[in-house]
């Protein structure tokens, strides 16, 4: 018999054999898997969506949403093959862009369930939102690691200045949502950063009372809490809906394409897929899929701990945070664990923006964490030194 030979031999200098070589597999592995995931429940929510929204073609969503798929992955690749200083350029070049098109949204956005948040472009809608939140954690994660050297770089002041502009733009729209989630993301960043502890409680004291007045400022976010506190009071059909499909999944599921809850569940495909994968698939299939996004999310932050430079380290462990924390929110939201927030799943909901985006964040993550010499602490790192 002839012997299998690797397509990539460890000699290979070209760019792509390189990359080969030292990306993780296993995270790659575990991407590769929620991509795919995200494009088959499409075809199980494709044709009650297209119908409930009015589209002939029963699995437009599906087309698209393979199409979304693709573009991520190519991202995906392509920002995992960059090194530490080519990802600090992307991140910034992504920011000054995000932020711009966030500025512009107030007079040219696309409103829609009272919020301004995406840009029409053709038959494409953007959501910049979704792609300043990794390029703040990786600014934030090179201001701080600039900072500490000592140098004279206001290293916190300009990752405060970062963060606290998009915040505000966010406010605009407004984006509760996004704002808690980036505001996660970015204190874990500040937290592993290595700053003083003084300023973790500064951070907290500020965060905490500023999202408790979110509740008297902004009358949805009042809603969506009084329709979690009150179930009896309020009208929450959606969540319910979401709650009974969950529980007709039992073990197994109805099997593919039976689920009946997704015909009256109006996000069915964006922000309550999971319920639609418990319907049609059961529990097993909720808790390994659960089990996917926790091996991406622990994999990634253990690598991430064991990189020996500052902000490889901060950076790439932020990323994963930002990734982690999504899906949590996602999921807690299916199963009636927190008030709605209109947060996708990561690689799993339909969306062009998440799904580039999230592409974007674990690309990003994926390079910082790539085997480099010098780049980990042995044991791990000692054939790399």
């Amino acid at each position: 018999m002839t012997a299998y030979a690797h397509p990539f031999a460890r000699t290979d200098r070209s760019a792509f054999g390189q990359w080969w070589w030292t990306v993780d597999k296993l995270l790659l592995a575990g991407v590769a898997a929620l991509i795919l995931v995200g494009v088959m429940m499409s075809f199980a929510s494709s044709p009650a969506a297209a119908a409930r929204l009015g589209v002939d073609d029963q699995f437009h969503f599906t087309i698209r949403q393979s199409i979304f798929a693709a573009g991520a992955a190519v991202i995906l690749i392509a920002t995992s093959m960059l090194s530490p200083r080519g990802v600090r350029r992307i991140a910034l070049a992504v920011y000054l862009l995000s932020v711009l098109v966030l500025i512009a949204l107030p007079f040219v956005g696309h409103s829609a369930k009272g919020a301004q948040r995406w840009l029409q472009l053709g038959g494409f809608s953007l959501q910049p939102s979704e792609f300043v939140k990794p390029a703040v954690i990786v600014l934030a994660a090179w201001m701080f690691s600039e900072g500490q050297k000592g140098q004279g770089v206001p290293g916190m002041s300009i990752a405060f200045g970062l963060y606290g502009l998009v915040v505000g733009l966010f406010l605009i729209q407004p984006d509760i949502g996004q704002t808690v989630l980036l505001t996660i993301a970015f204190g874990a960043t500040f937290f592993m950063a290595g700053v003083p502890f003084k300023w973790i409680l500064g951070l907290a004291g500020v965060a905490i009372p500023g999202l408790v007045s979110t509740y008297f400022l902004f009358g949805h976010v009042a809603a969506r809490v009084q329709k979690f506190l009150s179930h009896d009071k309020a009208d929450t059909h959606q969540i319910d809906r979401a709650s009974e499909a969950i529980a007709n999944g039992a073990l197994f599921g109805r099997g593919p394409g039976e689920s009946v809850m997704k015909n009256h569940v109006p996000d069915l495909h964006t922000d309550f897929i999971y319920s639609v994968g418990a319907e049609e698939f059961g529990l097993v299939f909720s808790v390994a899929l659960i089990g996917v996004f926790a091996l991406v999310a622990i994999r990634g932050l253990h690598k991430a701990m064991r990189l020996t430079d500052p902000f490889e380290q901060v950076a790439s462990a932020g990323l994963f945070v930002l990734f982690a924390m999504q899906s949590v929110i996602n999921v807690a939201v299916n199963l009636n664990l927190m008030p709605t927030k209109g947060m996708t799943l990561p690689f799993i909901s339909y969306g062009g923006s998440s799904m580039l985006a999230m592409g974007l964040t674990l690309g990003l993550a994926l390079a910082l964490t790539r085997k480099r010499p010098g780049a980990y602490a042995t044991p791990e790192g000692a054939a790399f030194r």
